[in-house]
Order: structure tokens, then C-alpha cells, then sequence
């Protein structure tokens, strides 16, 4: 039974996922890895690249999620994680009509005063997660999301 005054309708949550809930987290590992690990292959990703944006979980962990192409109930941090490269992506490919460019930009050299002249994923890969919220606010600010 909803609360009173709730908004959003039980399937509403399975969809947009209370990361808290480790319910939604179940249903939600599965395909946040998959779709981190296809990405991830679209950016060319070195393993320890991968490793970094996950939160640095084991190598053995890291090649088990690989292997399997799914997911034990992943924490909500490494949800969140892939949360925010997935926004990433799809700022990317808004911005950048070139599906090649939109894939290519994560290891570009960057201009902008946050990167200091190096590639996006070499600032990700030092800053951690705040790093993560730094480029996804940056990318939908540009794209004005």
C-alpha cells in the first residue's frame, strides 16, 4: 500500500531506483554493469580506467563482473558511480552529434580550467567520485540539463 501523499506509483521506484533499497539494487546490478562495460568498450578503457570510475574494486572482482556479464547486488557508491557515467555518455552524445568525437572526447586533451590541460579520464581517474560530479554537472550545463 503507497503512503499518503506519495507521488510515484510502486513501479515508478523499480524504475528510477531507490539505490537505498537493496531490492532495487538487485534488479538494477545486472544491467548498470552491462551498460557500464559496453561504454566503457566505446571509450576504450584500459582496465585500471574502469577499475577508477567503479571505485577501484578488486582486479579479480573487476574481471568476475566481465566474465559473467552481470552483477552480484552491487553497493549503492558503485551504482551511483555508474550512474554518473552513463549521464556523462549521454551528455556526450547530445553535445557531439559524431558518435566517434562523443566517444573520443573522455581522452582528449581539455582546455577548460578543471582538466589543466589533461584528458577528462585523467582527471577522473585521480579524483574520484567528486571527480565524477564535477564532469556530469560540466557536461549538462553545457548541454542545459
Amino acid at each position: 500500500m503507497a503512503k499518503v501523499g506519495a507521488t510515484k506509483a510502486p513501479d515508478d521506484v523499480a524504475i528510477t531506483g531507490n539505490r537505498a533499497d537493496p531490492e532495487v539494487r538487485r534488479r538494477l546490478s545486472g544491467p548498470a554493469m552491462r551498460s557500464f562495460l559496453n561504454i566503457s568498450d566505446r571509450w576504450e578503457l584500459t582496465v585500471e580506467e574502469r577499475r577508477a570510475l567503479l571505485g577501484w574494486p578488486a582486479e579479480s572482482t573487476y574481471h568476475g563482473y566481465k566474465k559473467v556479464g552481470s552483477a552480484p547486488t552491487l553497493s549503492f557508491d558503485m551504482l551511483t558511480r555508474i550512474s554518473l557515467v552513463l549521464g556523462m555518455f549521454k551528455a556526450l552524445h547530445i553535445l557531439y552529434p559524431d558518435p566517434k568525437l562523443a566517444d573520443r572526447w573522455i581522452k582528449l586533451p581539455n582546455t577548460n580550467p578543471m582538466f589543466a590541460g589533461k584528458t577528462p579520464m585523467a582527471f577522473l581517474v585521480d579524483g574520484g567520485i567528486d571527480s565524477l560530479h564535477r564532469v556530469r554537472r560540466l557536461l549538462d550545463a553545457r548541454r542545459g540539463g
